[in-house]
């Protein structure tokens, strides 16, 4: 006879690999971007929904999002979010099985923006420790190595 609770015997480990609230996280996100394409909404028209993060109770969830009209106009989307918020709600509680809808937070992804951000000053900044007279591979399509070697022996 073992010991320990009768309960731990009768339960079966959960096939699931990652916490519920990411589950939940990720249902939310589904449902509040699908229903953004059904608002006709100005404010609400270039808007993506890029994360969703829920508390571990499952009480509140944050929206984040980004927008092609930038960070000017976050104010006025965080605003007619909040105006639909609880048909948003709404349309959670009908499509997902939880005991209780979370309440939504939203917030502009400052994540995204600065990932942007970095890849264009990357574009922008010149490679380091090249030289410009140096061929690249493109500017050396069609020419033999041994070319290649004898013009950068020649210029130094």
């Amino acid at each position: 006879m073992t010991r320990g609770n009768s309960h731990s015997a009768s339960r079966r480990p959960s096939p699931r690999k990652y916490p519920r609230e990411v589950r939940l996280g990720e249902l939310v996100h589904r449902v509040v971007a699908e229903e953004l394409e059904r608002f006709d909404d100005e404010p609400l028209e270039m808007v993506t929904v890029t994360d969703v993060v829920c508390d571990p109770d499952l009480h509140w969830a944050v929206v984040y999002f980004t927008s092609l009209r930038g960070p000017d106009a976050d104010e006025e989307i965080i605003g007619a979010l909040e105006f639909r918020r609880s048909r948003l709600q709404r349309a959670i509680a009908t499509q997902v099985r939880a005991k209780r809808t979370p309440e939504l937070r939203f917030e502009a992804d400052k994540v995204a923006r600065s990932a942007a951000r970095i890849e264009q000053i990357l574009r922008d900044t010149p490679l380091v420790g090249r030289d410009n007279d140096e061929p690249t591979p493109d500017d050396t399509a069609g020419e033999s190595v041994s070319d290649v070697g004898n013009d950068a022996v020649e210029d130094h």
